[in-house]
């Protein structure tokens, strides 16, 4: 007489024949599938790590070679690295970069977040004010460059006449000149900006705000204990986007001054020593020493700002 007997559960059966989960089978089949994602995805990663590292790996080569007339003659270490950072040149580009970033992006900050909370409010007209808000984002830079070069210049001089300065000369002194590339580039950007912090201001429930008001805080207790602590990751995009963006600025000092009076970038040296001079491993050595620096504040930026958002994260949990 046999008993009866209860078969086993697919799913729950131990051992080496059973699939189910924990069992060595299952685990087997964890990796095999994430091994087999790893293949499907190496393609492309490896793809994206040659579009995006050849051009660095291939300029840091090309800074170790000494040039003339543009012909290799041989390798030379890191004499172009010496010889870039002894330059007072570089440093001058690299001073006036720093000021340009630090001035554009600090009151791109505050304009596009008095945009953005104008534009997230209810009222006749949003539409069009939007849209007038936005207009110069959408003008290509070397066109609102040559706009505001005639508005700064002497001669029609439309921002002379304005305020009544006769033939004041913005663009041709030191000061003045870096004044009008930092004004260009803020209403040229400011929108950009305003439109990012928009987009994570209409993800902030009402609910909160309501909140708030039943608790009796008033408009700023509002703004920077409700608005600022959630709006963080839209501020660290468009913080971050606009930092990097300003470091490598290239057209609006071309178009307006083309470098002189001590608006010289960065990314104008490096363009004058890769394409205009004789020794392209001079050129190589800037823009590696300007990949670097861009990279490296980008990293802090990120590590200090993400930082403070997990921060915020584990808090409100």
């Amino acid at each position: 007489m046999t008993g009866t007997s209860v078969a086993p559960d697919p799913g729950t059966r131990s051992g080496a024949g059973g699939g189910g989960r924990g069992s060595p089978r299952a685990v087997r089949q964890g990796l095999s599938e994430k091994a087999l994602g790893r293949i499907f995805i190496s393609p492309s990663i490896a793809l994206m790590s040659l579009v995006a590292l050849f051009p660095v790996i291939w300029a840091f080569v090309l800074s170790l070679y000494v040039y003339t007339r543009r012909q290799p003659e041989g390798f030379g270490g890191f004499d172009n690295y010496v010889t870039a950072l002894t330059n007072p040149r570089f440093w001058d580009s690299l001073q006036f970069t720093f000021v340009f970033t630090l001035s554009s992006v600090t009151l791109e900050f505050v304009i596009g977040m008095g945009f953005a909370l104008l534009m997230n409010q209810a009222f006749r007209g949003r539409g069009v004010t939007r849209a007038a808000i936005l207009i110069p984002w959408v003008i290509p830079t070397v066109v609102a460059a040559q706009m505001w070069f005639f508005m700064f210049n002497v001669t029609p001089g439309f921002i002379n006449t304005i305020f009544g300065l006769g033939n004041f000369n913005w663009l041709g002194q030191s000061g003045t000149a870096a004044f009008a590339i930092i004004f260009a580039d803020v209403w040229k950007t400011a929108p950009f900006v305003a439109l990012l912090l928009l987009a994570g201001l209409q993800t902030i429930p009402n609910d909160v705000y309501e909140s708030g008001k039943v608790d009796g805080a008033g408009p700023a207790a509002r703004f920077f204990h409700i608005t600022l602590p959630l709006l963080k990751p839209a501020i660290l995009v468009a913080l971050l986007f606009r930092t990097v963006d300003a470091l490598r600025v290239y057209d609006l000092p071309q178009v307006m001054t083309r470098g002189a009076f001590d608006t010289e970038s960065l990314s104008m040296l490096v363009q004058q020593y890769v394409v205009r001079t004789p020794n392209p491993g001079l050129g190589a050595a800037l823009s590696t020493i300007t990949f670097v620096l861009i990279l490296g504040i980008g990293i802090i930026f990120v590590r200090l700002l993400g930082r403070d958002l997990v921060i915020g994260r584990e808090e409100g949990k």
